[in-house]
């Protein structure tokens, strides 16, 4: 199994299960940090980079070849995790959007995200336990950051990344354990996948950034990198199916790169290749091999490599920008 290099700040691991002691630990609040373009090559070289994409390859080989339909363990903390989510669904039902002249950019959004910066605390208070309760400083930034943007009212790979950083952390904590990397991926991230879904239709956010430079669609990336692993090995499917409506309908519950196509076919209309180009060009490609190990470089490129994206990226003592 790919190895999740976890290293923090006054930590001290005494054996091969990583245990730490954490009363030396400092948390902090998060800062920006990446201010220019040149910025980016002090980023890449940073812990956080490491530990970040530790946590993408750790993910993306914990589900290959397996289903989101699978049985796996659903450990007290996932379950919390998968709570919180329902709990902001629920803050959702609550609020519902206004009548405005604009189409897109319901200001209800920023209600919602009013209540969620409220209760962060809260929500992240919940879920660590006593010796973390500390870290709430930091998680809060990535937490209040990964559900879009409050002014803007959009959504984008950099939102994705700050939820999918708020989980990294986590496992850096001890609060997941490697154990969870299964159920963290199948049960937690795809129910905020299906919770952004929603946010997004109901609020009418905009995408963050311009489809196609950022991302292989308007809002996301990182299903389509753990998704493609989930079908590797697939007997039927190949990468050329999955621009058929058809293919994509009847895998939707199993795989979660299906379900990101199926819902592009229900917000787009227009020939795929014209819509979703990025997209349309991967399904040339032979073997979800090159695809999965393709998405990971471009990921590394087109997202975290782009400076739109990554400025706006918090650094603390959790995910440092200290070399690695």
């Amino acid at each position: 199994m790919t190895k999740f290099c976890i290293q923090l700040r006054h930590c001290h691991y005494h054996n091969k299960k990583q245990d730490f002691t954490m009363s030396d630990l400092v948390f902090q609040e998060p800062t920006k940090q990446i201010k220019n373009v040149a910025d980016l090559a002090t980023w890449k070289k940073s812990q956080a980079y490491s530990d970040y994409m530790g946590f993408v390859r750790l993910m993306n080989t914990t589900v290959k070849g397996k289903k989101l339909t699978d049985e796996c363990n659903v450990s007290e903390t996932c379950q919390k995790l998968i709570t919180m989510i329902d709990t902001l669904d629920g803050w959702a039902e609550e609020i519902p959007p206004l009548q405005q002249p604009q189409r897109y950019g319901n200001q209800a959004f920023r209600n919602w995200h009013t209540k969620l910066k409220e209760n962060a605390e809260t929500l992240i208070q919940d879920i660590l336990p006593d010796n973390c309760k500390g870290a709430s400083i930091e998680l809060k930034s990535y937490l209040t950051e990964g559900f879009g943007n409050y002014t803007r009212i959009d959504y984008g790979t950099g939102h994705e990344m700050n939820y999918a950083t708020f989980l990294c952390c986590l496992f850096k904590l001890r609060v997941l354990e490697e154990t969870d990397s299964e159920a963290v991926v199948h049960r937690v991230f795809d129910r905020y996948l299906e919770f952004m879904r929603k946010l997004q239709t109901k609020y009418m956010m905009e995408p963050a950034g311009s489809q196609g430079v950022w991302g292989l669609d308007d809002f996301q990336f990182l299903p389509y990198i753990w998704g493609s692993s989930q079908l590797l090995g697939h007997p039927k499917v190949s990468p050329k199916d999955f621009v058929e409506q058809d293919v994509s309908h009847f895998y939707k519950d199993e795989y979660m790169f299906m379900a990101c196509i199926e819902y592009i076919n229900q917000v787009k209309t227009g020939p795929f290749a014209e819509h979703s180009n990025q997209l349309w060009n991967i399904s040339g490609v032979m073997h979800w091999t090159k695809v999965n190990s393709g998405l990971i470089k471009m990921y590394m490129e087109e997202v975290l490599g782009k400076f739109p994206v990554v400025q706006h990226f918090h650094f603390g003592n959790l995910m440092s920008m200290k070399p690695a």
